[in-house]
């Protein structure tokens, strides 16, 4: 089969990834083999490839929201049939036994492991994934539609549950790609009013046509105090101005796993009056069932550029210079 690798993790102009030529992988006990019918492509890919997150498998092959096909059944799984559509989501195994998992919080478990990037994902024609961590795919969605669900889509939701924002209340989204397209379609169909303030005039363009109630620039004030703000660009100099935004009691969520630097606060102009910070961690099977199951009932508008398998590195390199509106996603 055909599938690509990080060859040495470096600057997307360096070409990280290798095509390559294996062996269809085998599924081991628990496992399903899965022929991929299409994977999206996360900005964490473009960390695994860049080397902003720590090499966990030399020679990976990317790639975390994986619509599949099952292929074959290892030992020991039972609830699925050949020929069955199924996704694949980063989350790939916790203990079970651990004070997180024990307490709901499996996303914290200490020995989680991840698709694309503890084993190998998606840029492949084929992959192996643990039939316990696979997902029903709601039927309304495309292949392509469904895929950016995966990640963008499941991240975005949880994210959007951190920031704590209050019924009918005001959303900031700063930086306006896959997860945050997805993100500001549920907020908006549980009543929030959404401003969106990112540097790409064409996701402007986008955000206003999903029905944001404005879009400006990314350092631009917002025309209103937000009751909450995500953070979905990986931006650390963002950090204070979307502080700055939130009225009082404001929640800000940083939805990414990778952040560069974050700049000083002033605790009068950023924290204070109970203003908070939060982070996003992965997200639990729980999250990712209970937003395909919000998808499956409010269609999502899922924005995608499509991609030929042979294209990996392209797609890449065009997510990393913000040439991509909505979701990349590469179709084998």
């Amino acid at each position: 089969m055909l599938a690509w690798e990080v060859r040495q993790p470096g600057p997307i102009a360096t070409d990280p990834l290798r095509a390559v030529v294996r062996r269809r992988p085998e599924p081991d006990v628990g496992e399903l083999l899965l022929r991929v019918r299409a994977c999206a492509v996360c900005r964490t890919d473009l960390h695994v490839a860049e080397g902003d997150l720590p090499v966990h498998r030399p020679g990976v092959t990317p790639g975390h929201e994986i619509v599949g096909e099952v292929v074959a059944l290892g030992d020991g799984v039972e609830g699925f049939g050949e020929g069955e559509r199924v996704g694949v989501a980063w989350l790939r195994h916790t203990c079970g036994h651990c004070v997180y998992c024990l307490r709901g919080a499996e996303n914290l478990c200490t020995e989680s492991r991840y698709t694309g990037w503890d084993a190998d994902g998606g840029y492949a024609q084929y992959t192996v994934a643990p039939a316990a961590y696979v997902y029903r795919l709601p039927e309304r969605y495309s292949d392509a539609e469904v895929a950016p669900l995966l990640c963008a889509g499941i991240i975005g939701f949880r994210a959007l549950r951190r920031a704590d924002l209050p019924p009918g209340g005001r959303l900031g989204v700063y930086g306006f790609g896959a997860s945050a397209h997805l993100a500001t379609q549920v907020a908006l169909a549980q009543g929030a009013r959404v401003h969106v303030l990112t540097r790409a005039a064409a996701a402007r363009a986008l955000a206003l046509d999903l029905g944001a109630a404005s879009a400006g620039g990314a350092d631009e004030p917002p025309p209103e105090p937000l009751d909450a703000a995500i953070l979905f660009a990986p931006v650390g100099d963002l950090v204070p101005v979307a502080l700055a935004a939130l009225d009082r009691g404001g929640t800000l969520a940083i939805a990414g796993i990778h952040l560069t630097d974050i700049p000083p606060l002033n605790y009068e102009r950023h924290l204070f009056q109970e203003r908070q910070v939060r982070s996003v961690t992965a997200n639990t099977r729980a999250d990712g069932r209970d937003f395909l199951a919000f998808a499956a009932a409010h269609p999502l508008r899922v924005t995608t550029t499509p991609y030929p398998l042979e294209a990996a590195g392209t797609a890449l390199a065009d997510l990393a210079a913000d040439r991509v509106n909505g979701a990349a996603v590469l179709v084998p």
